[in-house]
C-alpha cells in the first residue's frame, strides 16, 4: 500500500481557523496511523459523472453546446469560476474559458463567425477571439438556471480569477502573447467582470497589474491588496496595492514576495529542502517596475531583484487572516505543494516592516494516491479546504481533496471522466458547491448534508 504518512504531515494542525464561519474549538495534533471516513465512501455515479458520497447529489447546470439567452451557445474549456450573490435568491457564476486562437475552428458556428465592438481582441480576420467570461444567473431558492450569456470575449485562455469583495470577477489571462504573434493587442492581462453584467462589457486590461502567466487572484477585504500567482515553473508570488482600495483601473503599486535575509529563496524544494512543512519564513516585498514587460521578464528581474521562486503557482483562496495557494508540481516528487500567507497587521504600508508577513508550507505530497497537482481551491462551509486535482498523465483520476481545519484527509469527489474539475466556489449560504467540469464543459450544483461531517476514522494501516 503506498504510505500516506508523506502528504498527512503536511496538513497542518491549525491551517484553516481564520477561513469557516464557525469556530472550532482546540485542535488537537493527529493520529497520522489513521484516515477519516469524511462524508463516507464514494458511490459509484451510474452516470459515470461525477462519484459522491452517501447523501450528496449533483444536477447538470449547464452543458456545452447549450443554446444561451444570448444566442450563442456554452464554450468548452471551463475552468476558474467565481459565485457572487444577485440578491437573496439569485447568484451570479461567472465562468472562465480557457480558449485560445486556434479553438475557433472547433468552435460553434455563431462563435467561429463572431464580431463584436466590445470584442478586446479579434484574429486577422475580425472575428473575436473566443477566450473570455460567460454568466449563468442561478436561482438557488427553485435551482434552476435562469439566464446564461457571454460576458467577455477577445481573450486567450482565461484560466482562474478570483471574486472580489465589491461583487466583481477578476478573470486572468494564461497567456504573454503580443501583437507580434499577429493580434491587435499584447495579451497577459487580468480583467475585472461585474456580477450584474447583462451581457458583454467592454473589457478593460488592468494593466498596473501586470502582464504575465497569469493564473489567479485574491482579494484582502479589509485592505483591498491583491494577491496574484503565476503559472510557471520558475513563478514568483505577487500583491498589488491598488491607489484607491475597490478601483483596481485606477492603477496602484506591484511587488514580489521575497523571504527576509533568505534572497533568491527556492521554495519549489525540487533539490533539496529548502522549505520545511509548517516553519514559518518573514516575508518582504520588492517593488516591481515596467509591469507591461514586453519581454515576459517580470519575473525573472523579480527574482534577480531577490524574490522566491514557486512551482507553478495556482489557485488561490482568502480566508479571514490568511491565505492559501497551489503550487501545482511543488515538492521532491513535484505532484504539488499548498502555500500558507498571513499577511501583517500593517500589510502594504510602512509600518508593515515592524511586524511583517510570514510564509510557510502547508502541504506538500509524498503520494500520488492521496494528492496529485492540486489547481483550484476554495472552502467548505465547515472550513474544509477543497482542492481540485488536475493530473498530467495519459489516464488521469482526478479528485476533490478535502482537508479539515485539523489537518485530516478525505476524498470528497471522484471524476469519472478523462478531464480535470475546475472552478470549485461555494454559494453565498454555504449549500451549494459549484464546480465545473472542463471539457466537454459541464458545470455541475451539487448539494448535500454538509453539516454531517464524519469524524470517525477508518483504521487504514500505513
Amino acid at each position: 500500500m503506498v504510505s500516506r504518512r508523506g502528504f498527512l504531515r503536511g496538513a497542518g494542525t491549525l491551517a484553516f481557523i481564520g477561513l469557516s464561519k464557525s469556530a472550532f474549538g482546540r485542535v488537537s495534533l493527529l493520529d497520522f496511523n489513521t484516515m477519516i471516513a469524511g462524508y463516507g465512501p464514494l458511490i459509484t455515479d451510474p452516470n459515470g459523472l461525477l462519484d459522491l458520497p452517501q447523501g450528496f447529489s449533483y444536477q447538470i447546470v449547464s452543458s456545452l453546446g447549450d443554446k444561451m439567452s444570448d444566442g450563442f451557445t456554452v464554450p468548452d474549456k471551463a475552468d476558474g469560476m467565481g459565485c457572487i450573490a444577485l440578491d437573496e435568491e439569485r447568484v451570479a457564476l461567472i465562468r472562465n474559458h480557457e480558449l485560445k486562437p486556434t479553438d475557433l475552428a472547433k468552435a460553434e458556428n455563431s462563435i467561429r463567425h463572431h464580431k463584436s465592438e466590445l470584442a478586446f481582441d479579434t484574429n486577422g480576420s475580425g472575428i473575436a477571439l473566443p477566450g473570455g467570461t460567460s454568466h449563468i444567473v442561478y436561482n438557488l431558492k427553485t435551482r434552476q438556471k435562469e439566464q446564461e450569456y457571454l460576458s467577455l470575449v477577445g481573450t486567450i485562455r482565461n484560466c482562474s480569477g478570483g471574486i472580489t469583495p465589491w461583487g466583481s470577477w477578476l478573470t486572468c489571462e494564461e497567456t504573454t502573447a503580443t501583437k507580434n504573434d499577429g493580434f491587435t493587442q499584447d495579451h497577459g492581462y487580468i480583467f475585472e467582470v461585474p456580477a450584474t453584467a447583462k451581457g458583454l462589457i467592454k473589457p478593460q486590461p488592468l494593466k498596473a497589474m501586470g502582464r504575465f502567466n497569469h493564473e489567479a487572484a485574491a482579494v484582502d477585504p479589509k485592505t483591498g491588496i491583491v494577491y496574484l500567482t503565476e503559472d510557471r515553473g520558475d513563478s514568483v508570488f505577487y500583491r498589488f496595492i491598488p491607489n484607491e482600495k475597490a478601483k483596481l483601473h485606477k492603477g496602484g503599486k506591484l511587488q514580489a514576495l521575497a523571504v527576509k535575509e533568505s534572497p533568491q529563496f527556492d521554495s519549489r524544494n525540487w533539490n533539496k529542502k529548502a522549505m520545511p512543512l509548517h516553519q514559518e519564513f518573514i516575508v518582504e516585498w520588492i517593488d516591481l517596475d515596467d509591469p507591461q514587460s514586453a519581454k515576459d521578464d517580470l519575473r525573472i528581474r523579480a527574482y534577480r531583484s531577490g524574490a522566491a521562486l514557486f512551482a507553478r503557482g495556482e489557485g488561490i483562496h482568502w480566508g479571514e487572516n490568511e491565505l492559501y495557494f497551489c503550487c501545482t508540481n511543488g515538492g521532491k516528487k513535484q505532484l504539488g505543494q499548498i502555500m500558507k500567507y498571513q499577511p501583517s497587521d500593517f500589510e502594504g504600508t510602512e509600518k508593515e516592516r515592524l511586524n511583517p508577513g510570514k510564509l510557510s508550507l502547508f502541504v506538500e505530497s509524498a503520494s500520488q494516491s492521496l494528492y496529485n497537482f492540486g489547481d483550484n481551491l476554495t472552502v467548505s462551509p465547515q472550513g474544509h479546504l477543497i482542492v481540485c486535482e488536475d493530473q498530467y498523465f495519459d489516464v488521469v483520476d482526478n479528485y476533490l481533496r478535502g482537508v479539515t481545519p485539523e489537518g485530516e484527509l478525505y476524498n470528497f469527489a471522484r471524476l469519472a471522466k478523462q478531464t480535470e474539475l475546475a472552478g470549485a466556489c461555494f454559494s453565498p449560504d454555504g449549500k451549494t458547491l459549484f464546480v465545473n467540469v472542463y471539457s466537454p464543459t459541464t458545470t455541475l450544483a451539487i448539494v448535500g448534508p454538509w453539516e454531517h461531517f464524519n469524524q470517525a476514522k477508518n483504521k487504514e494501516p500505513l
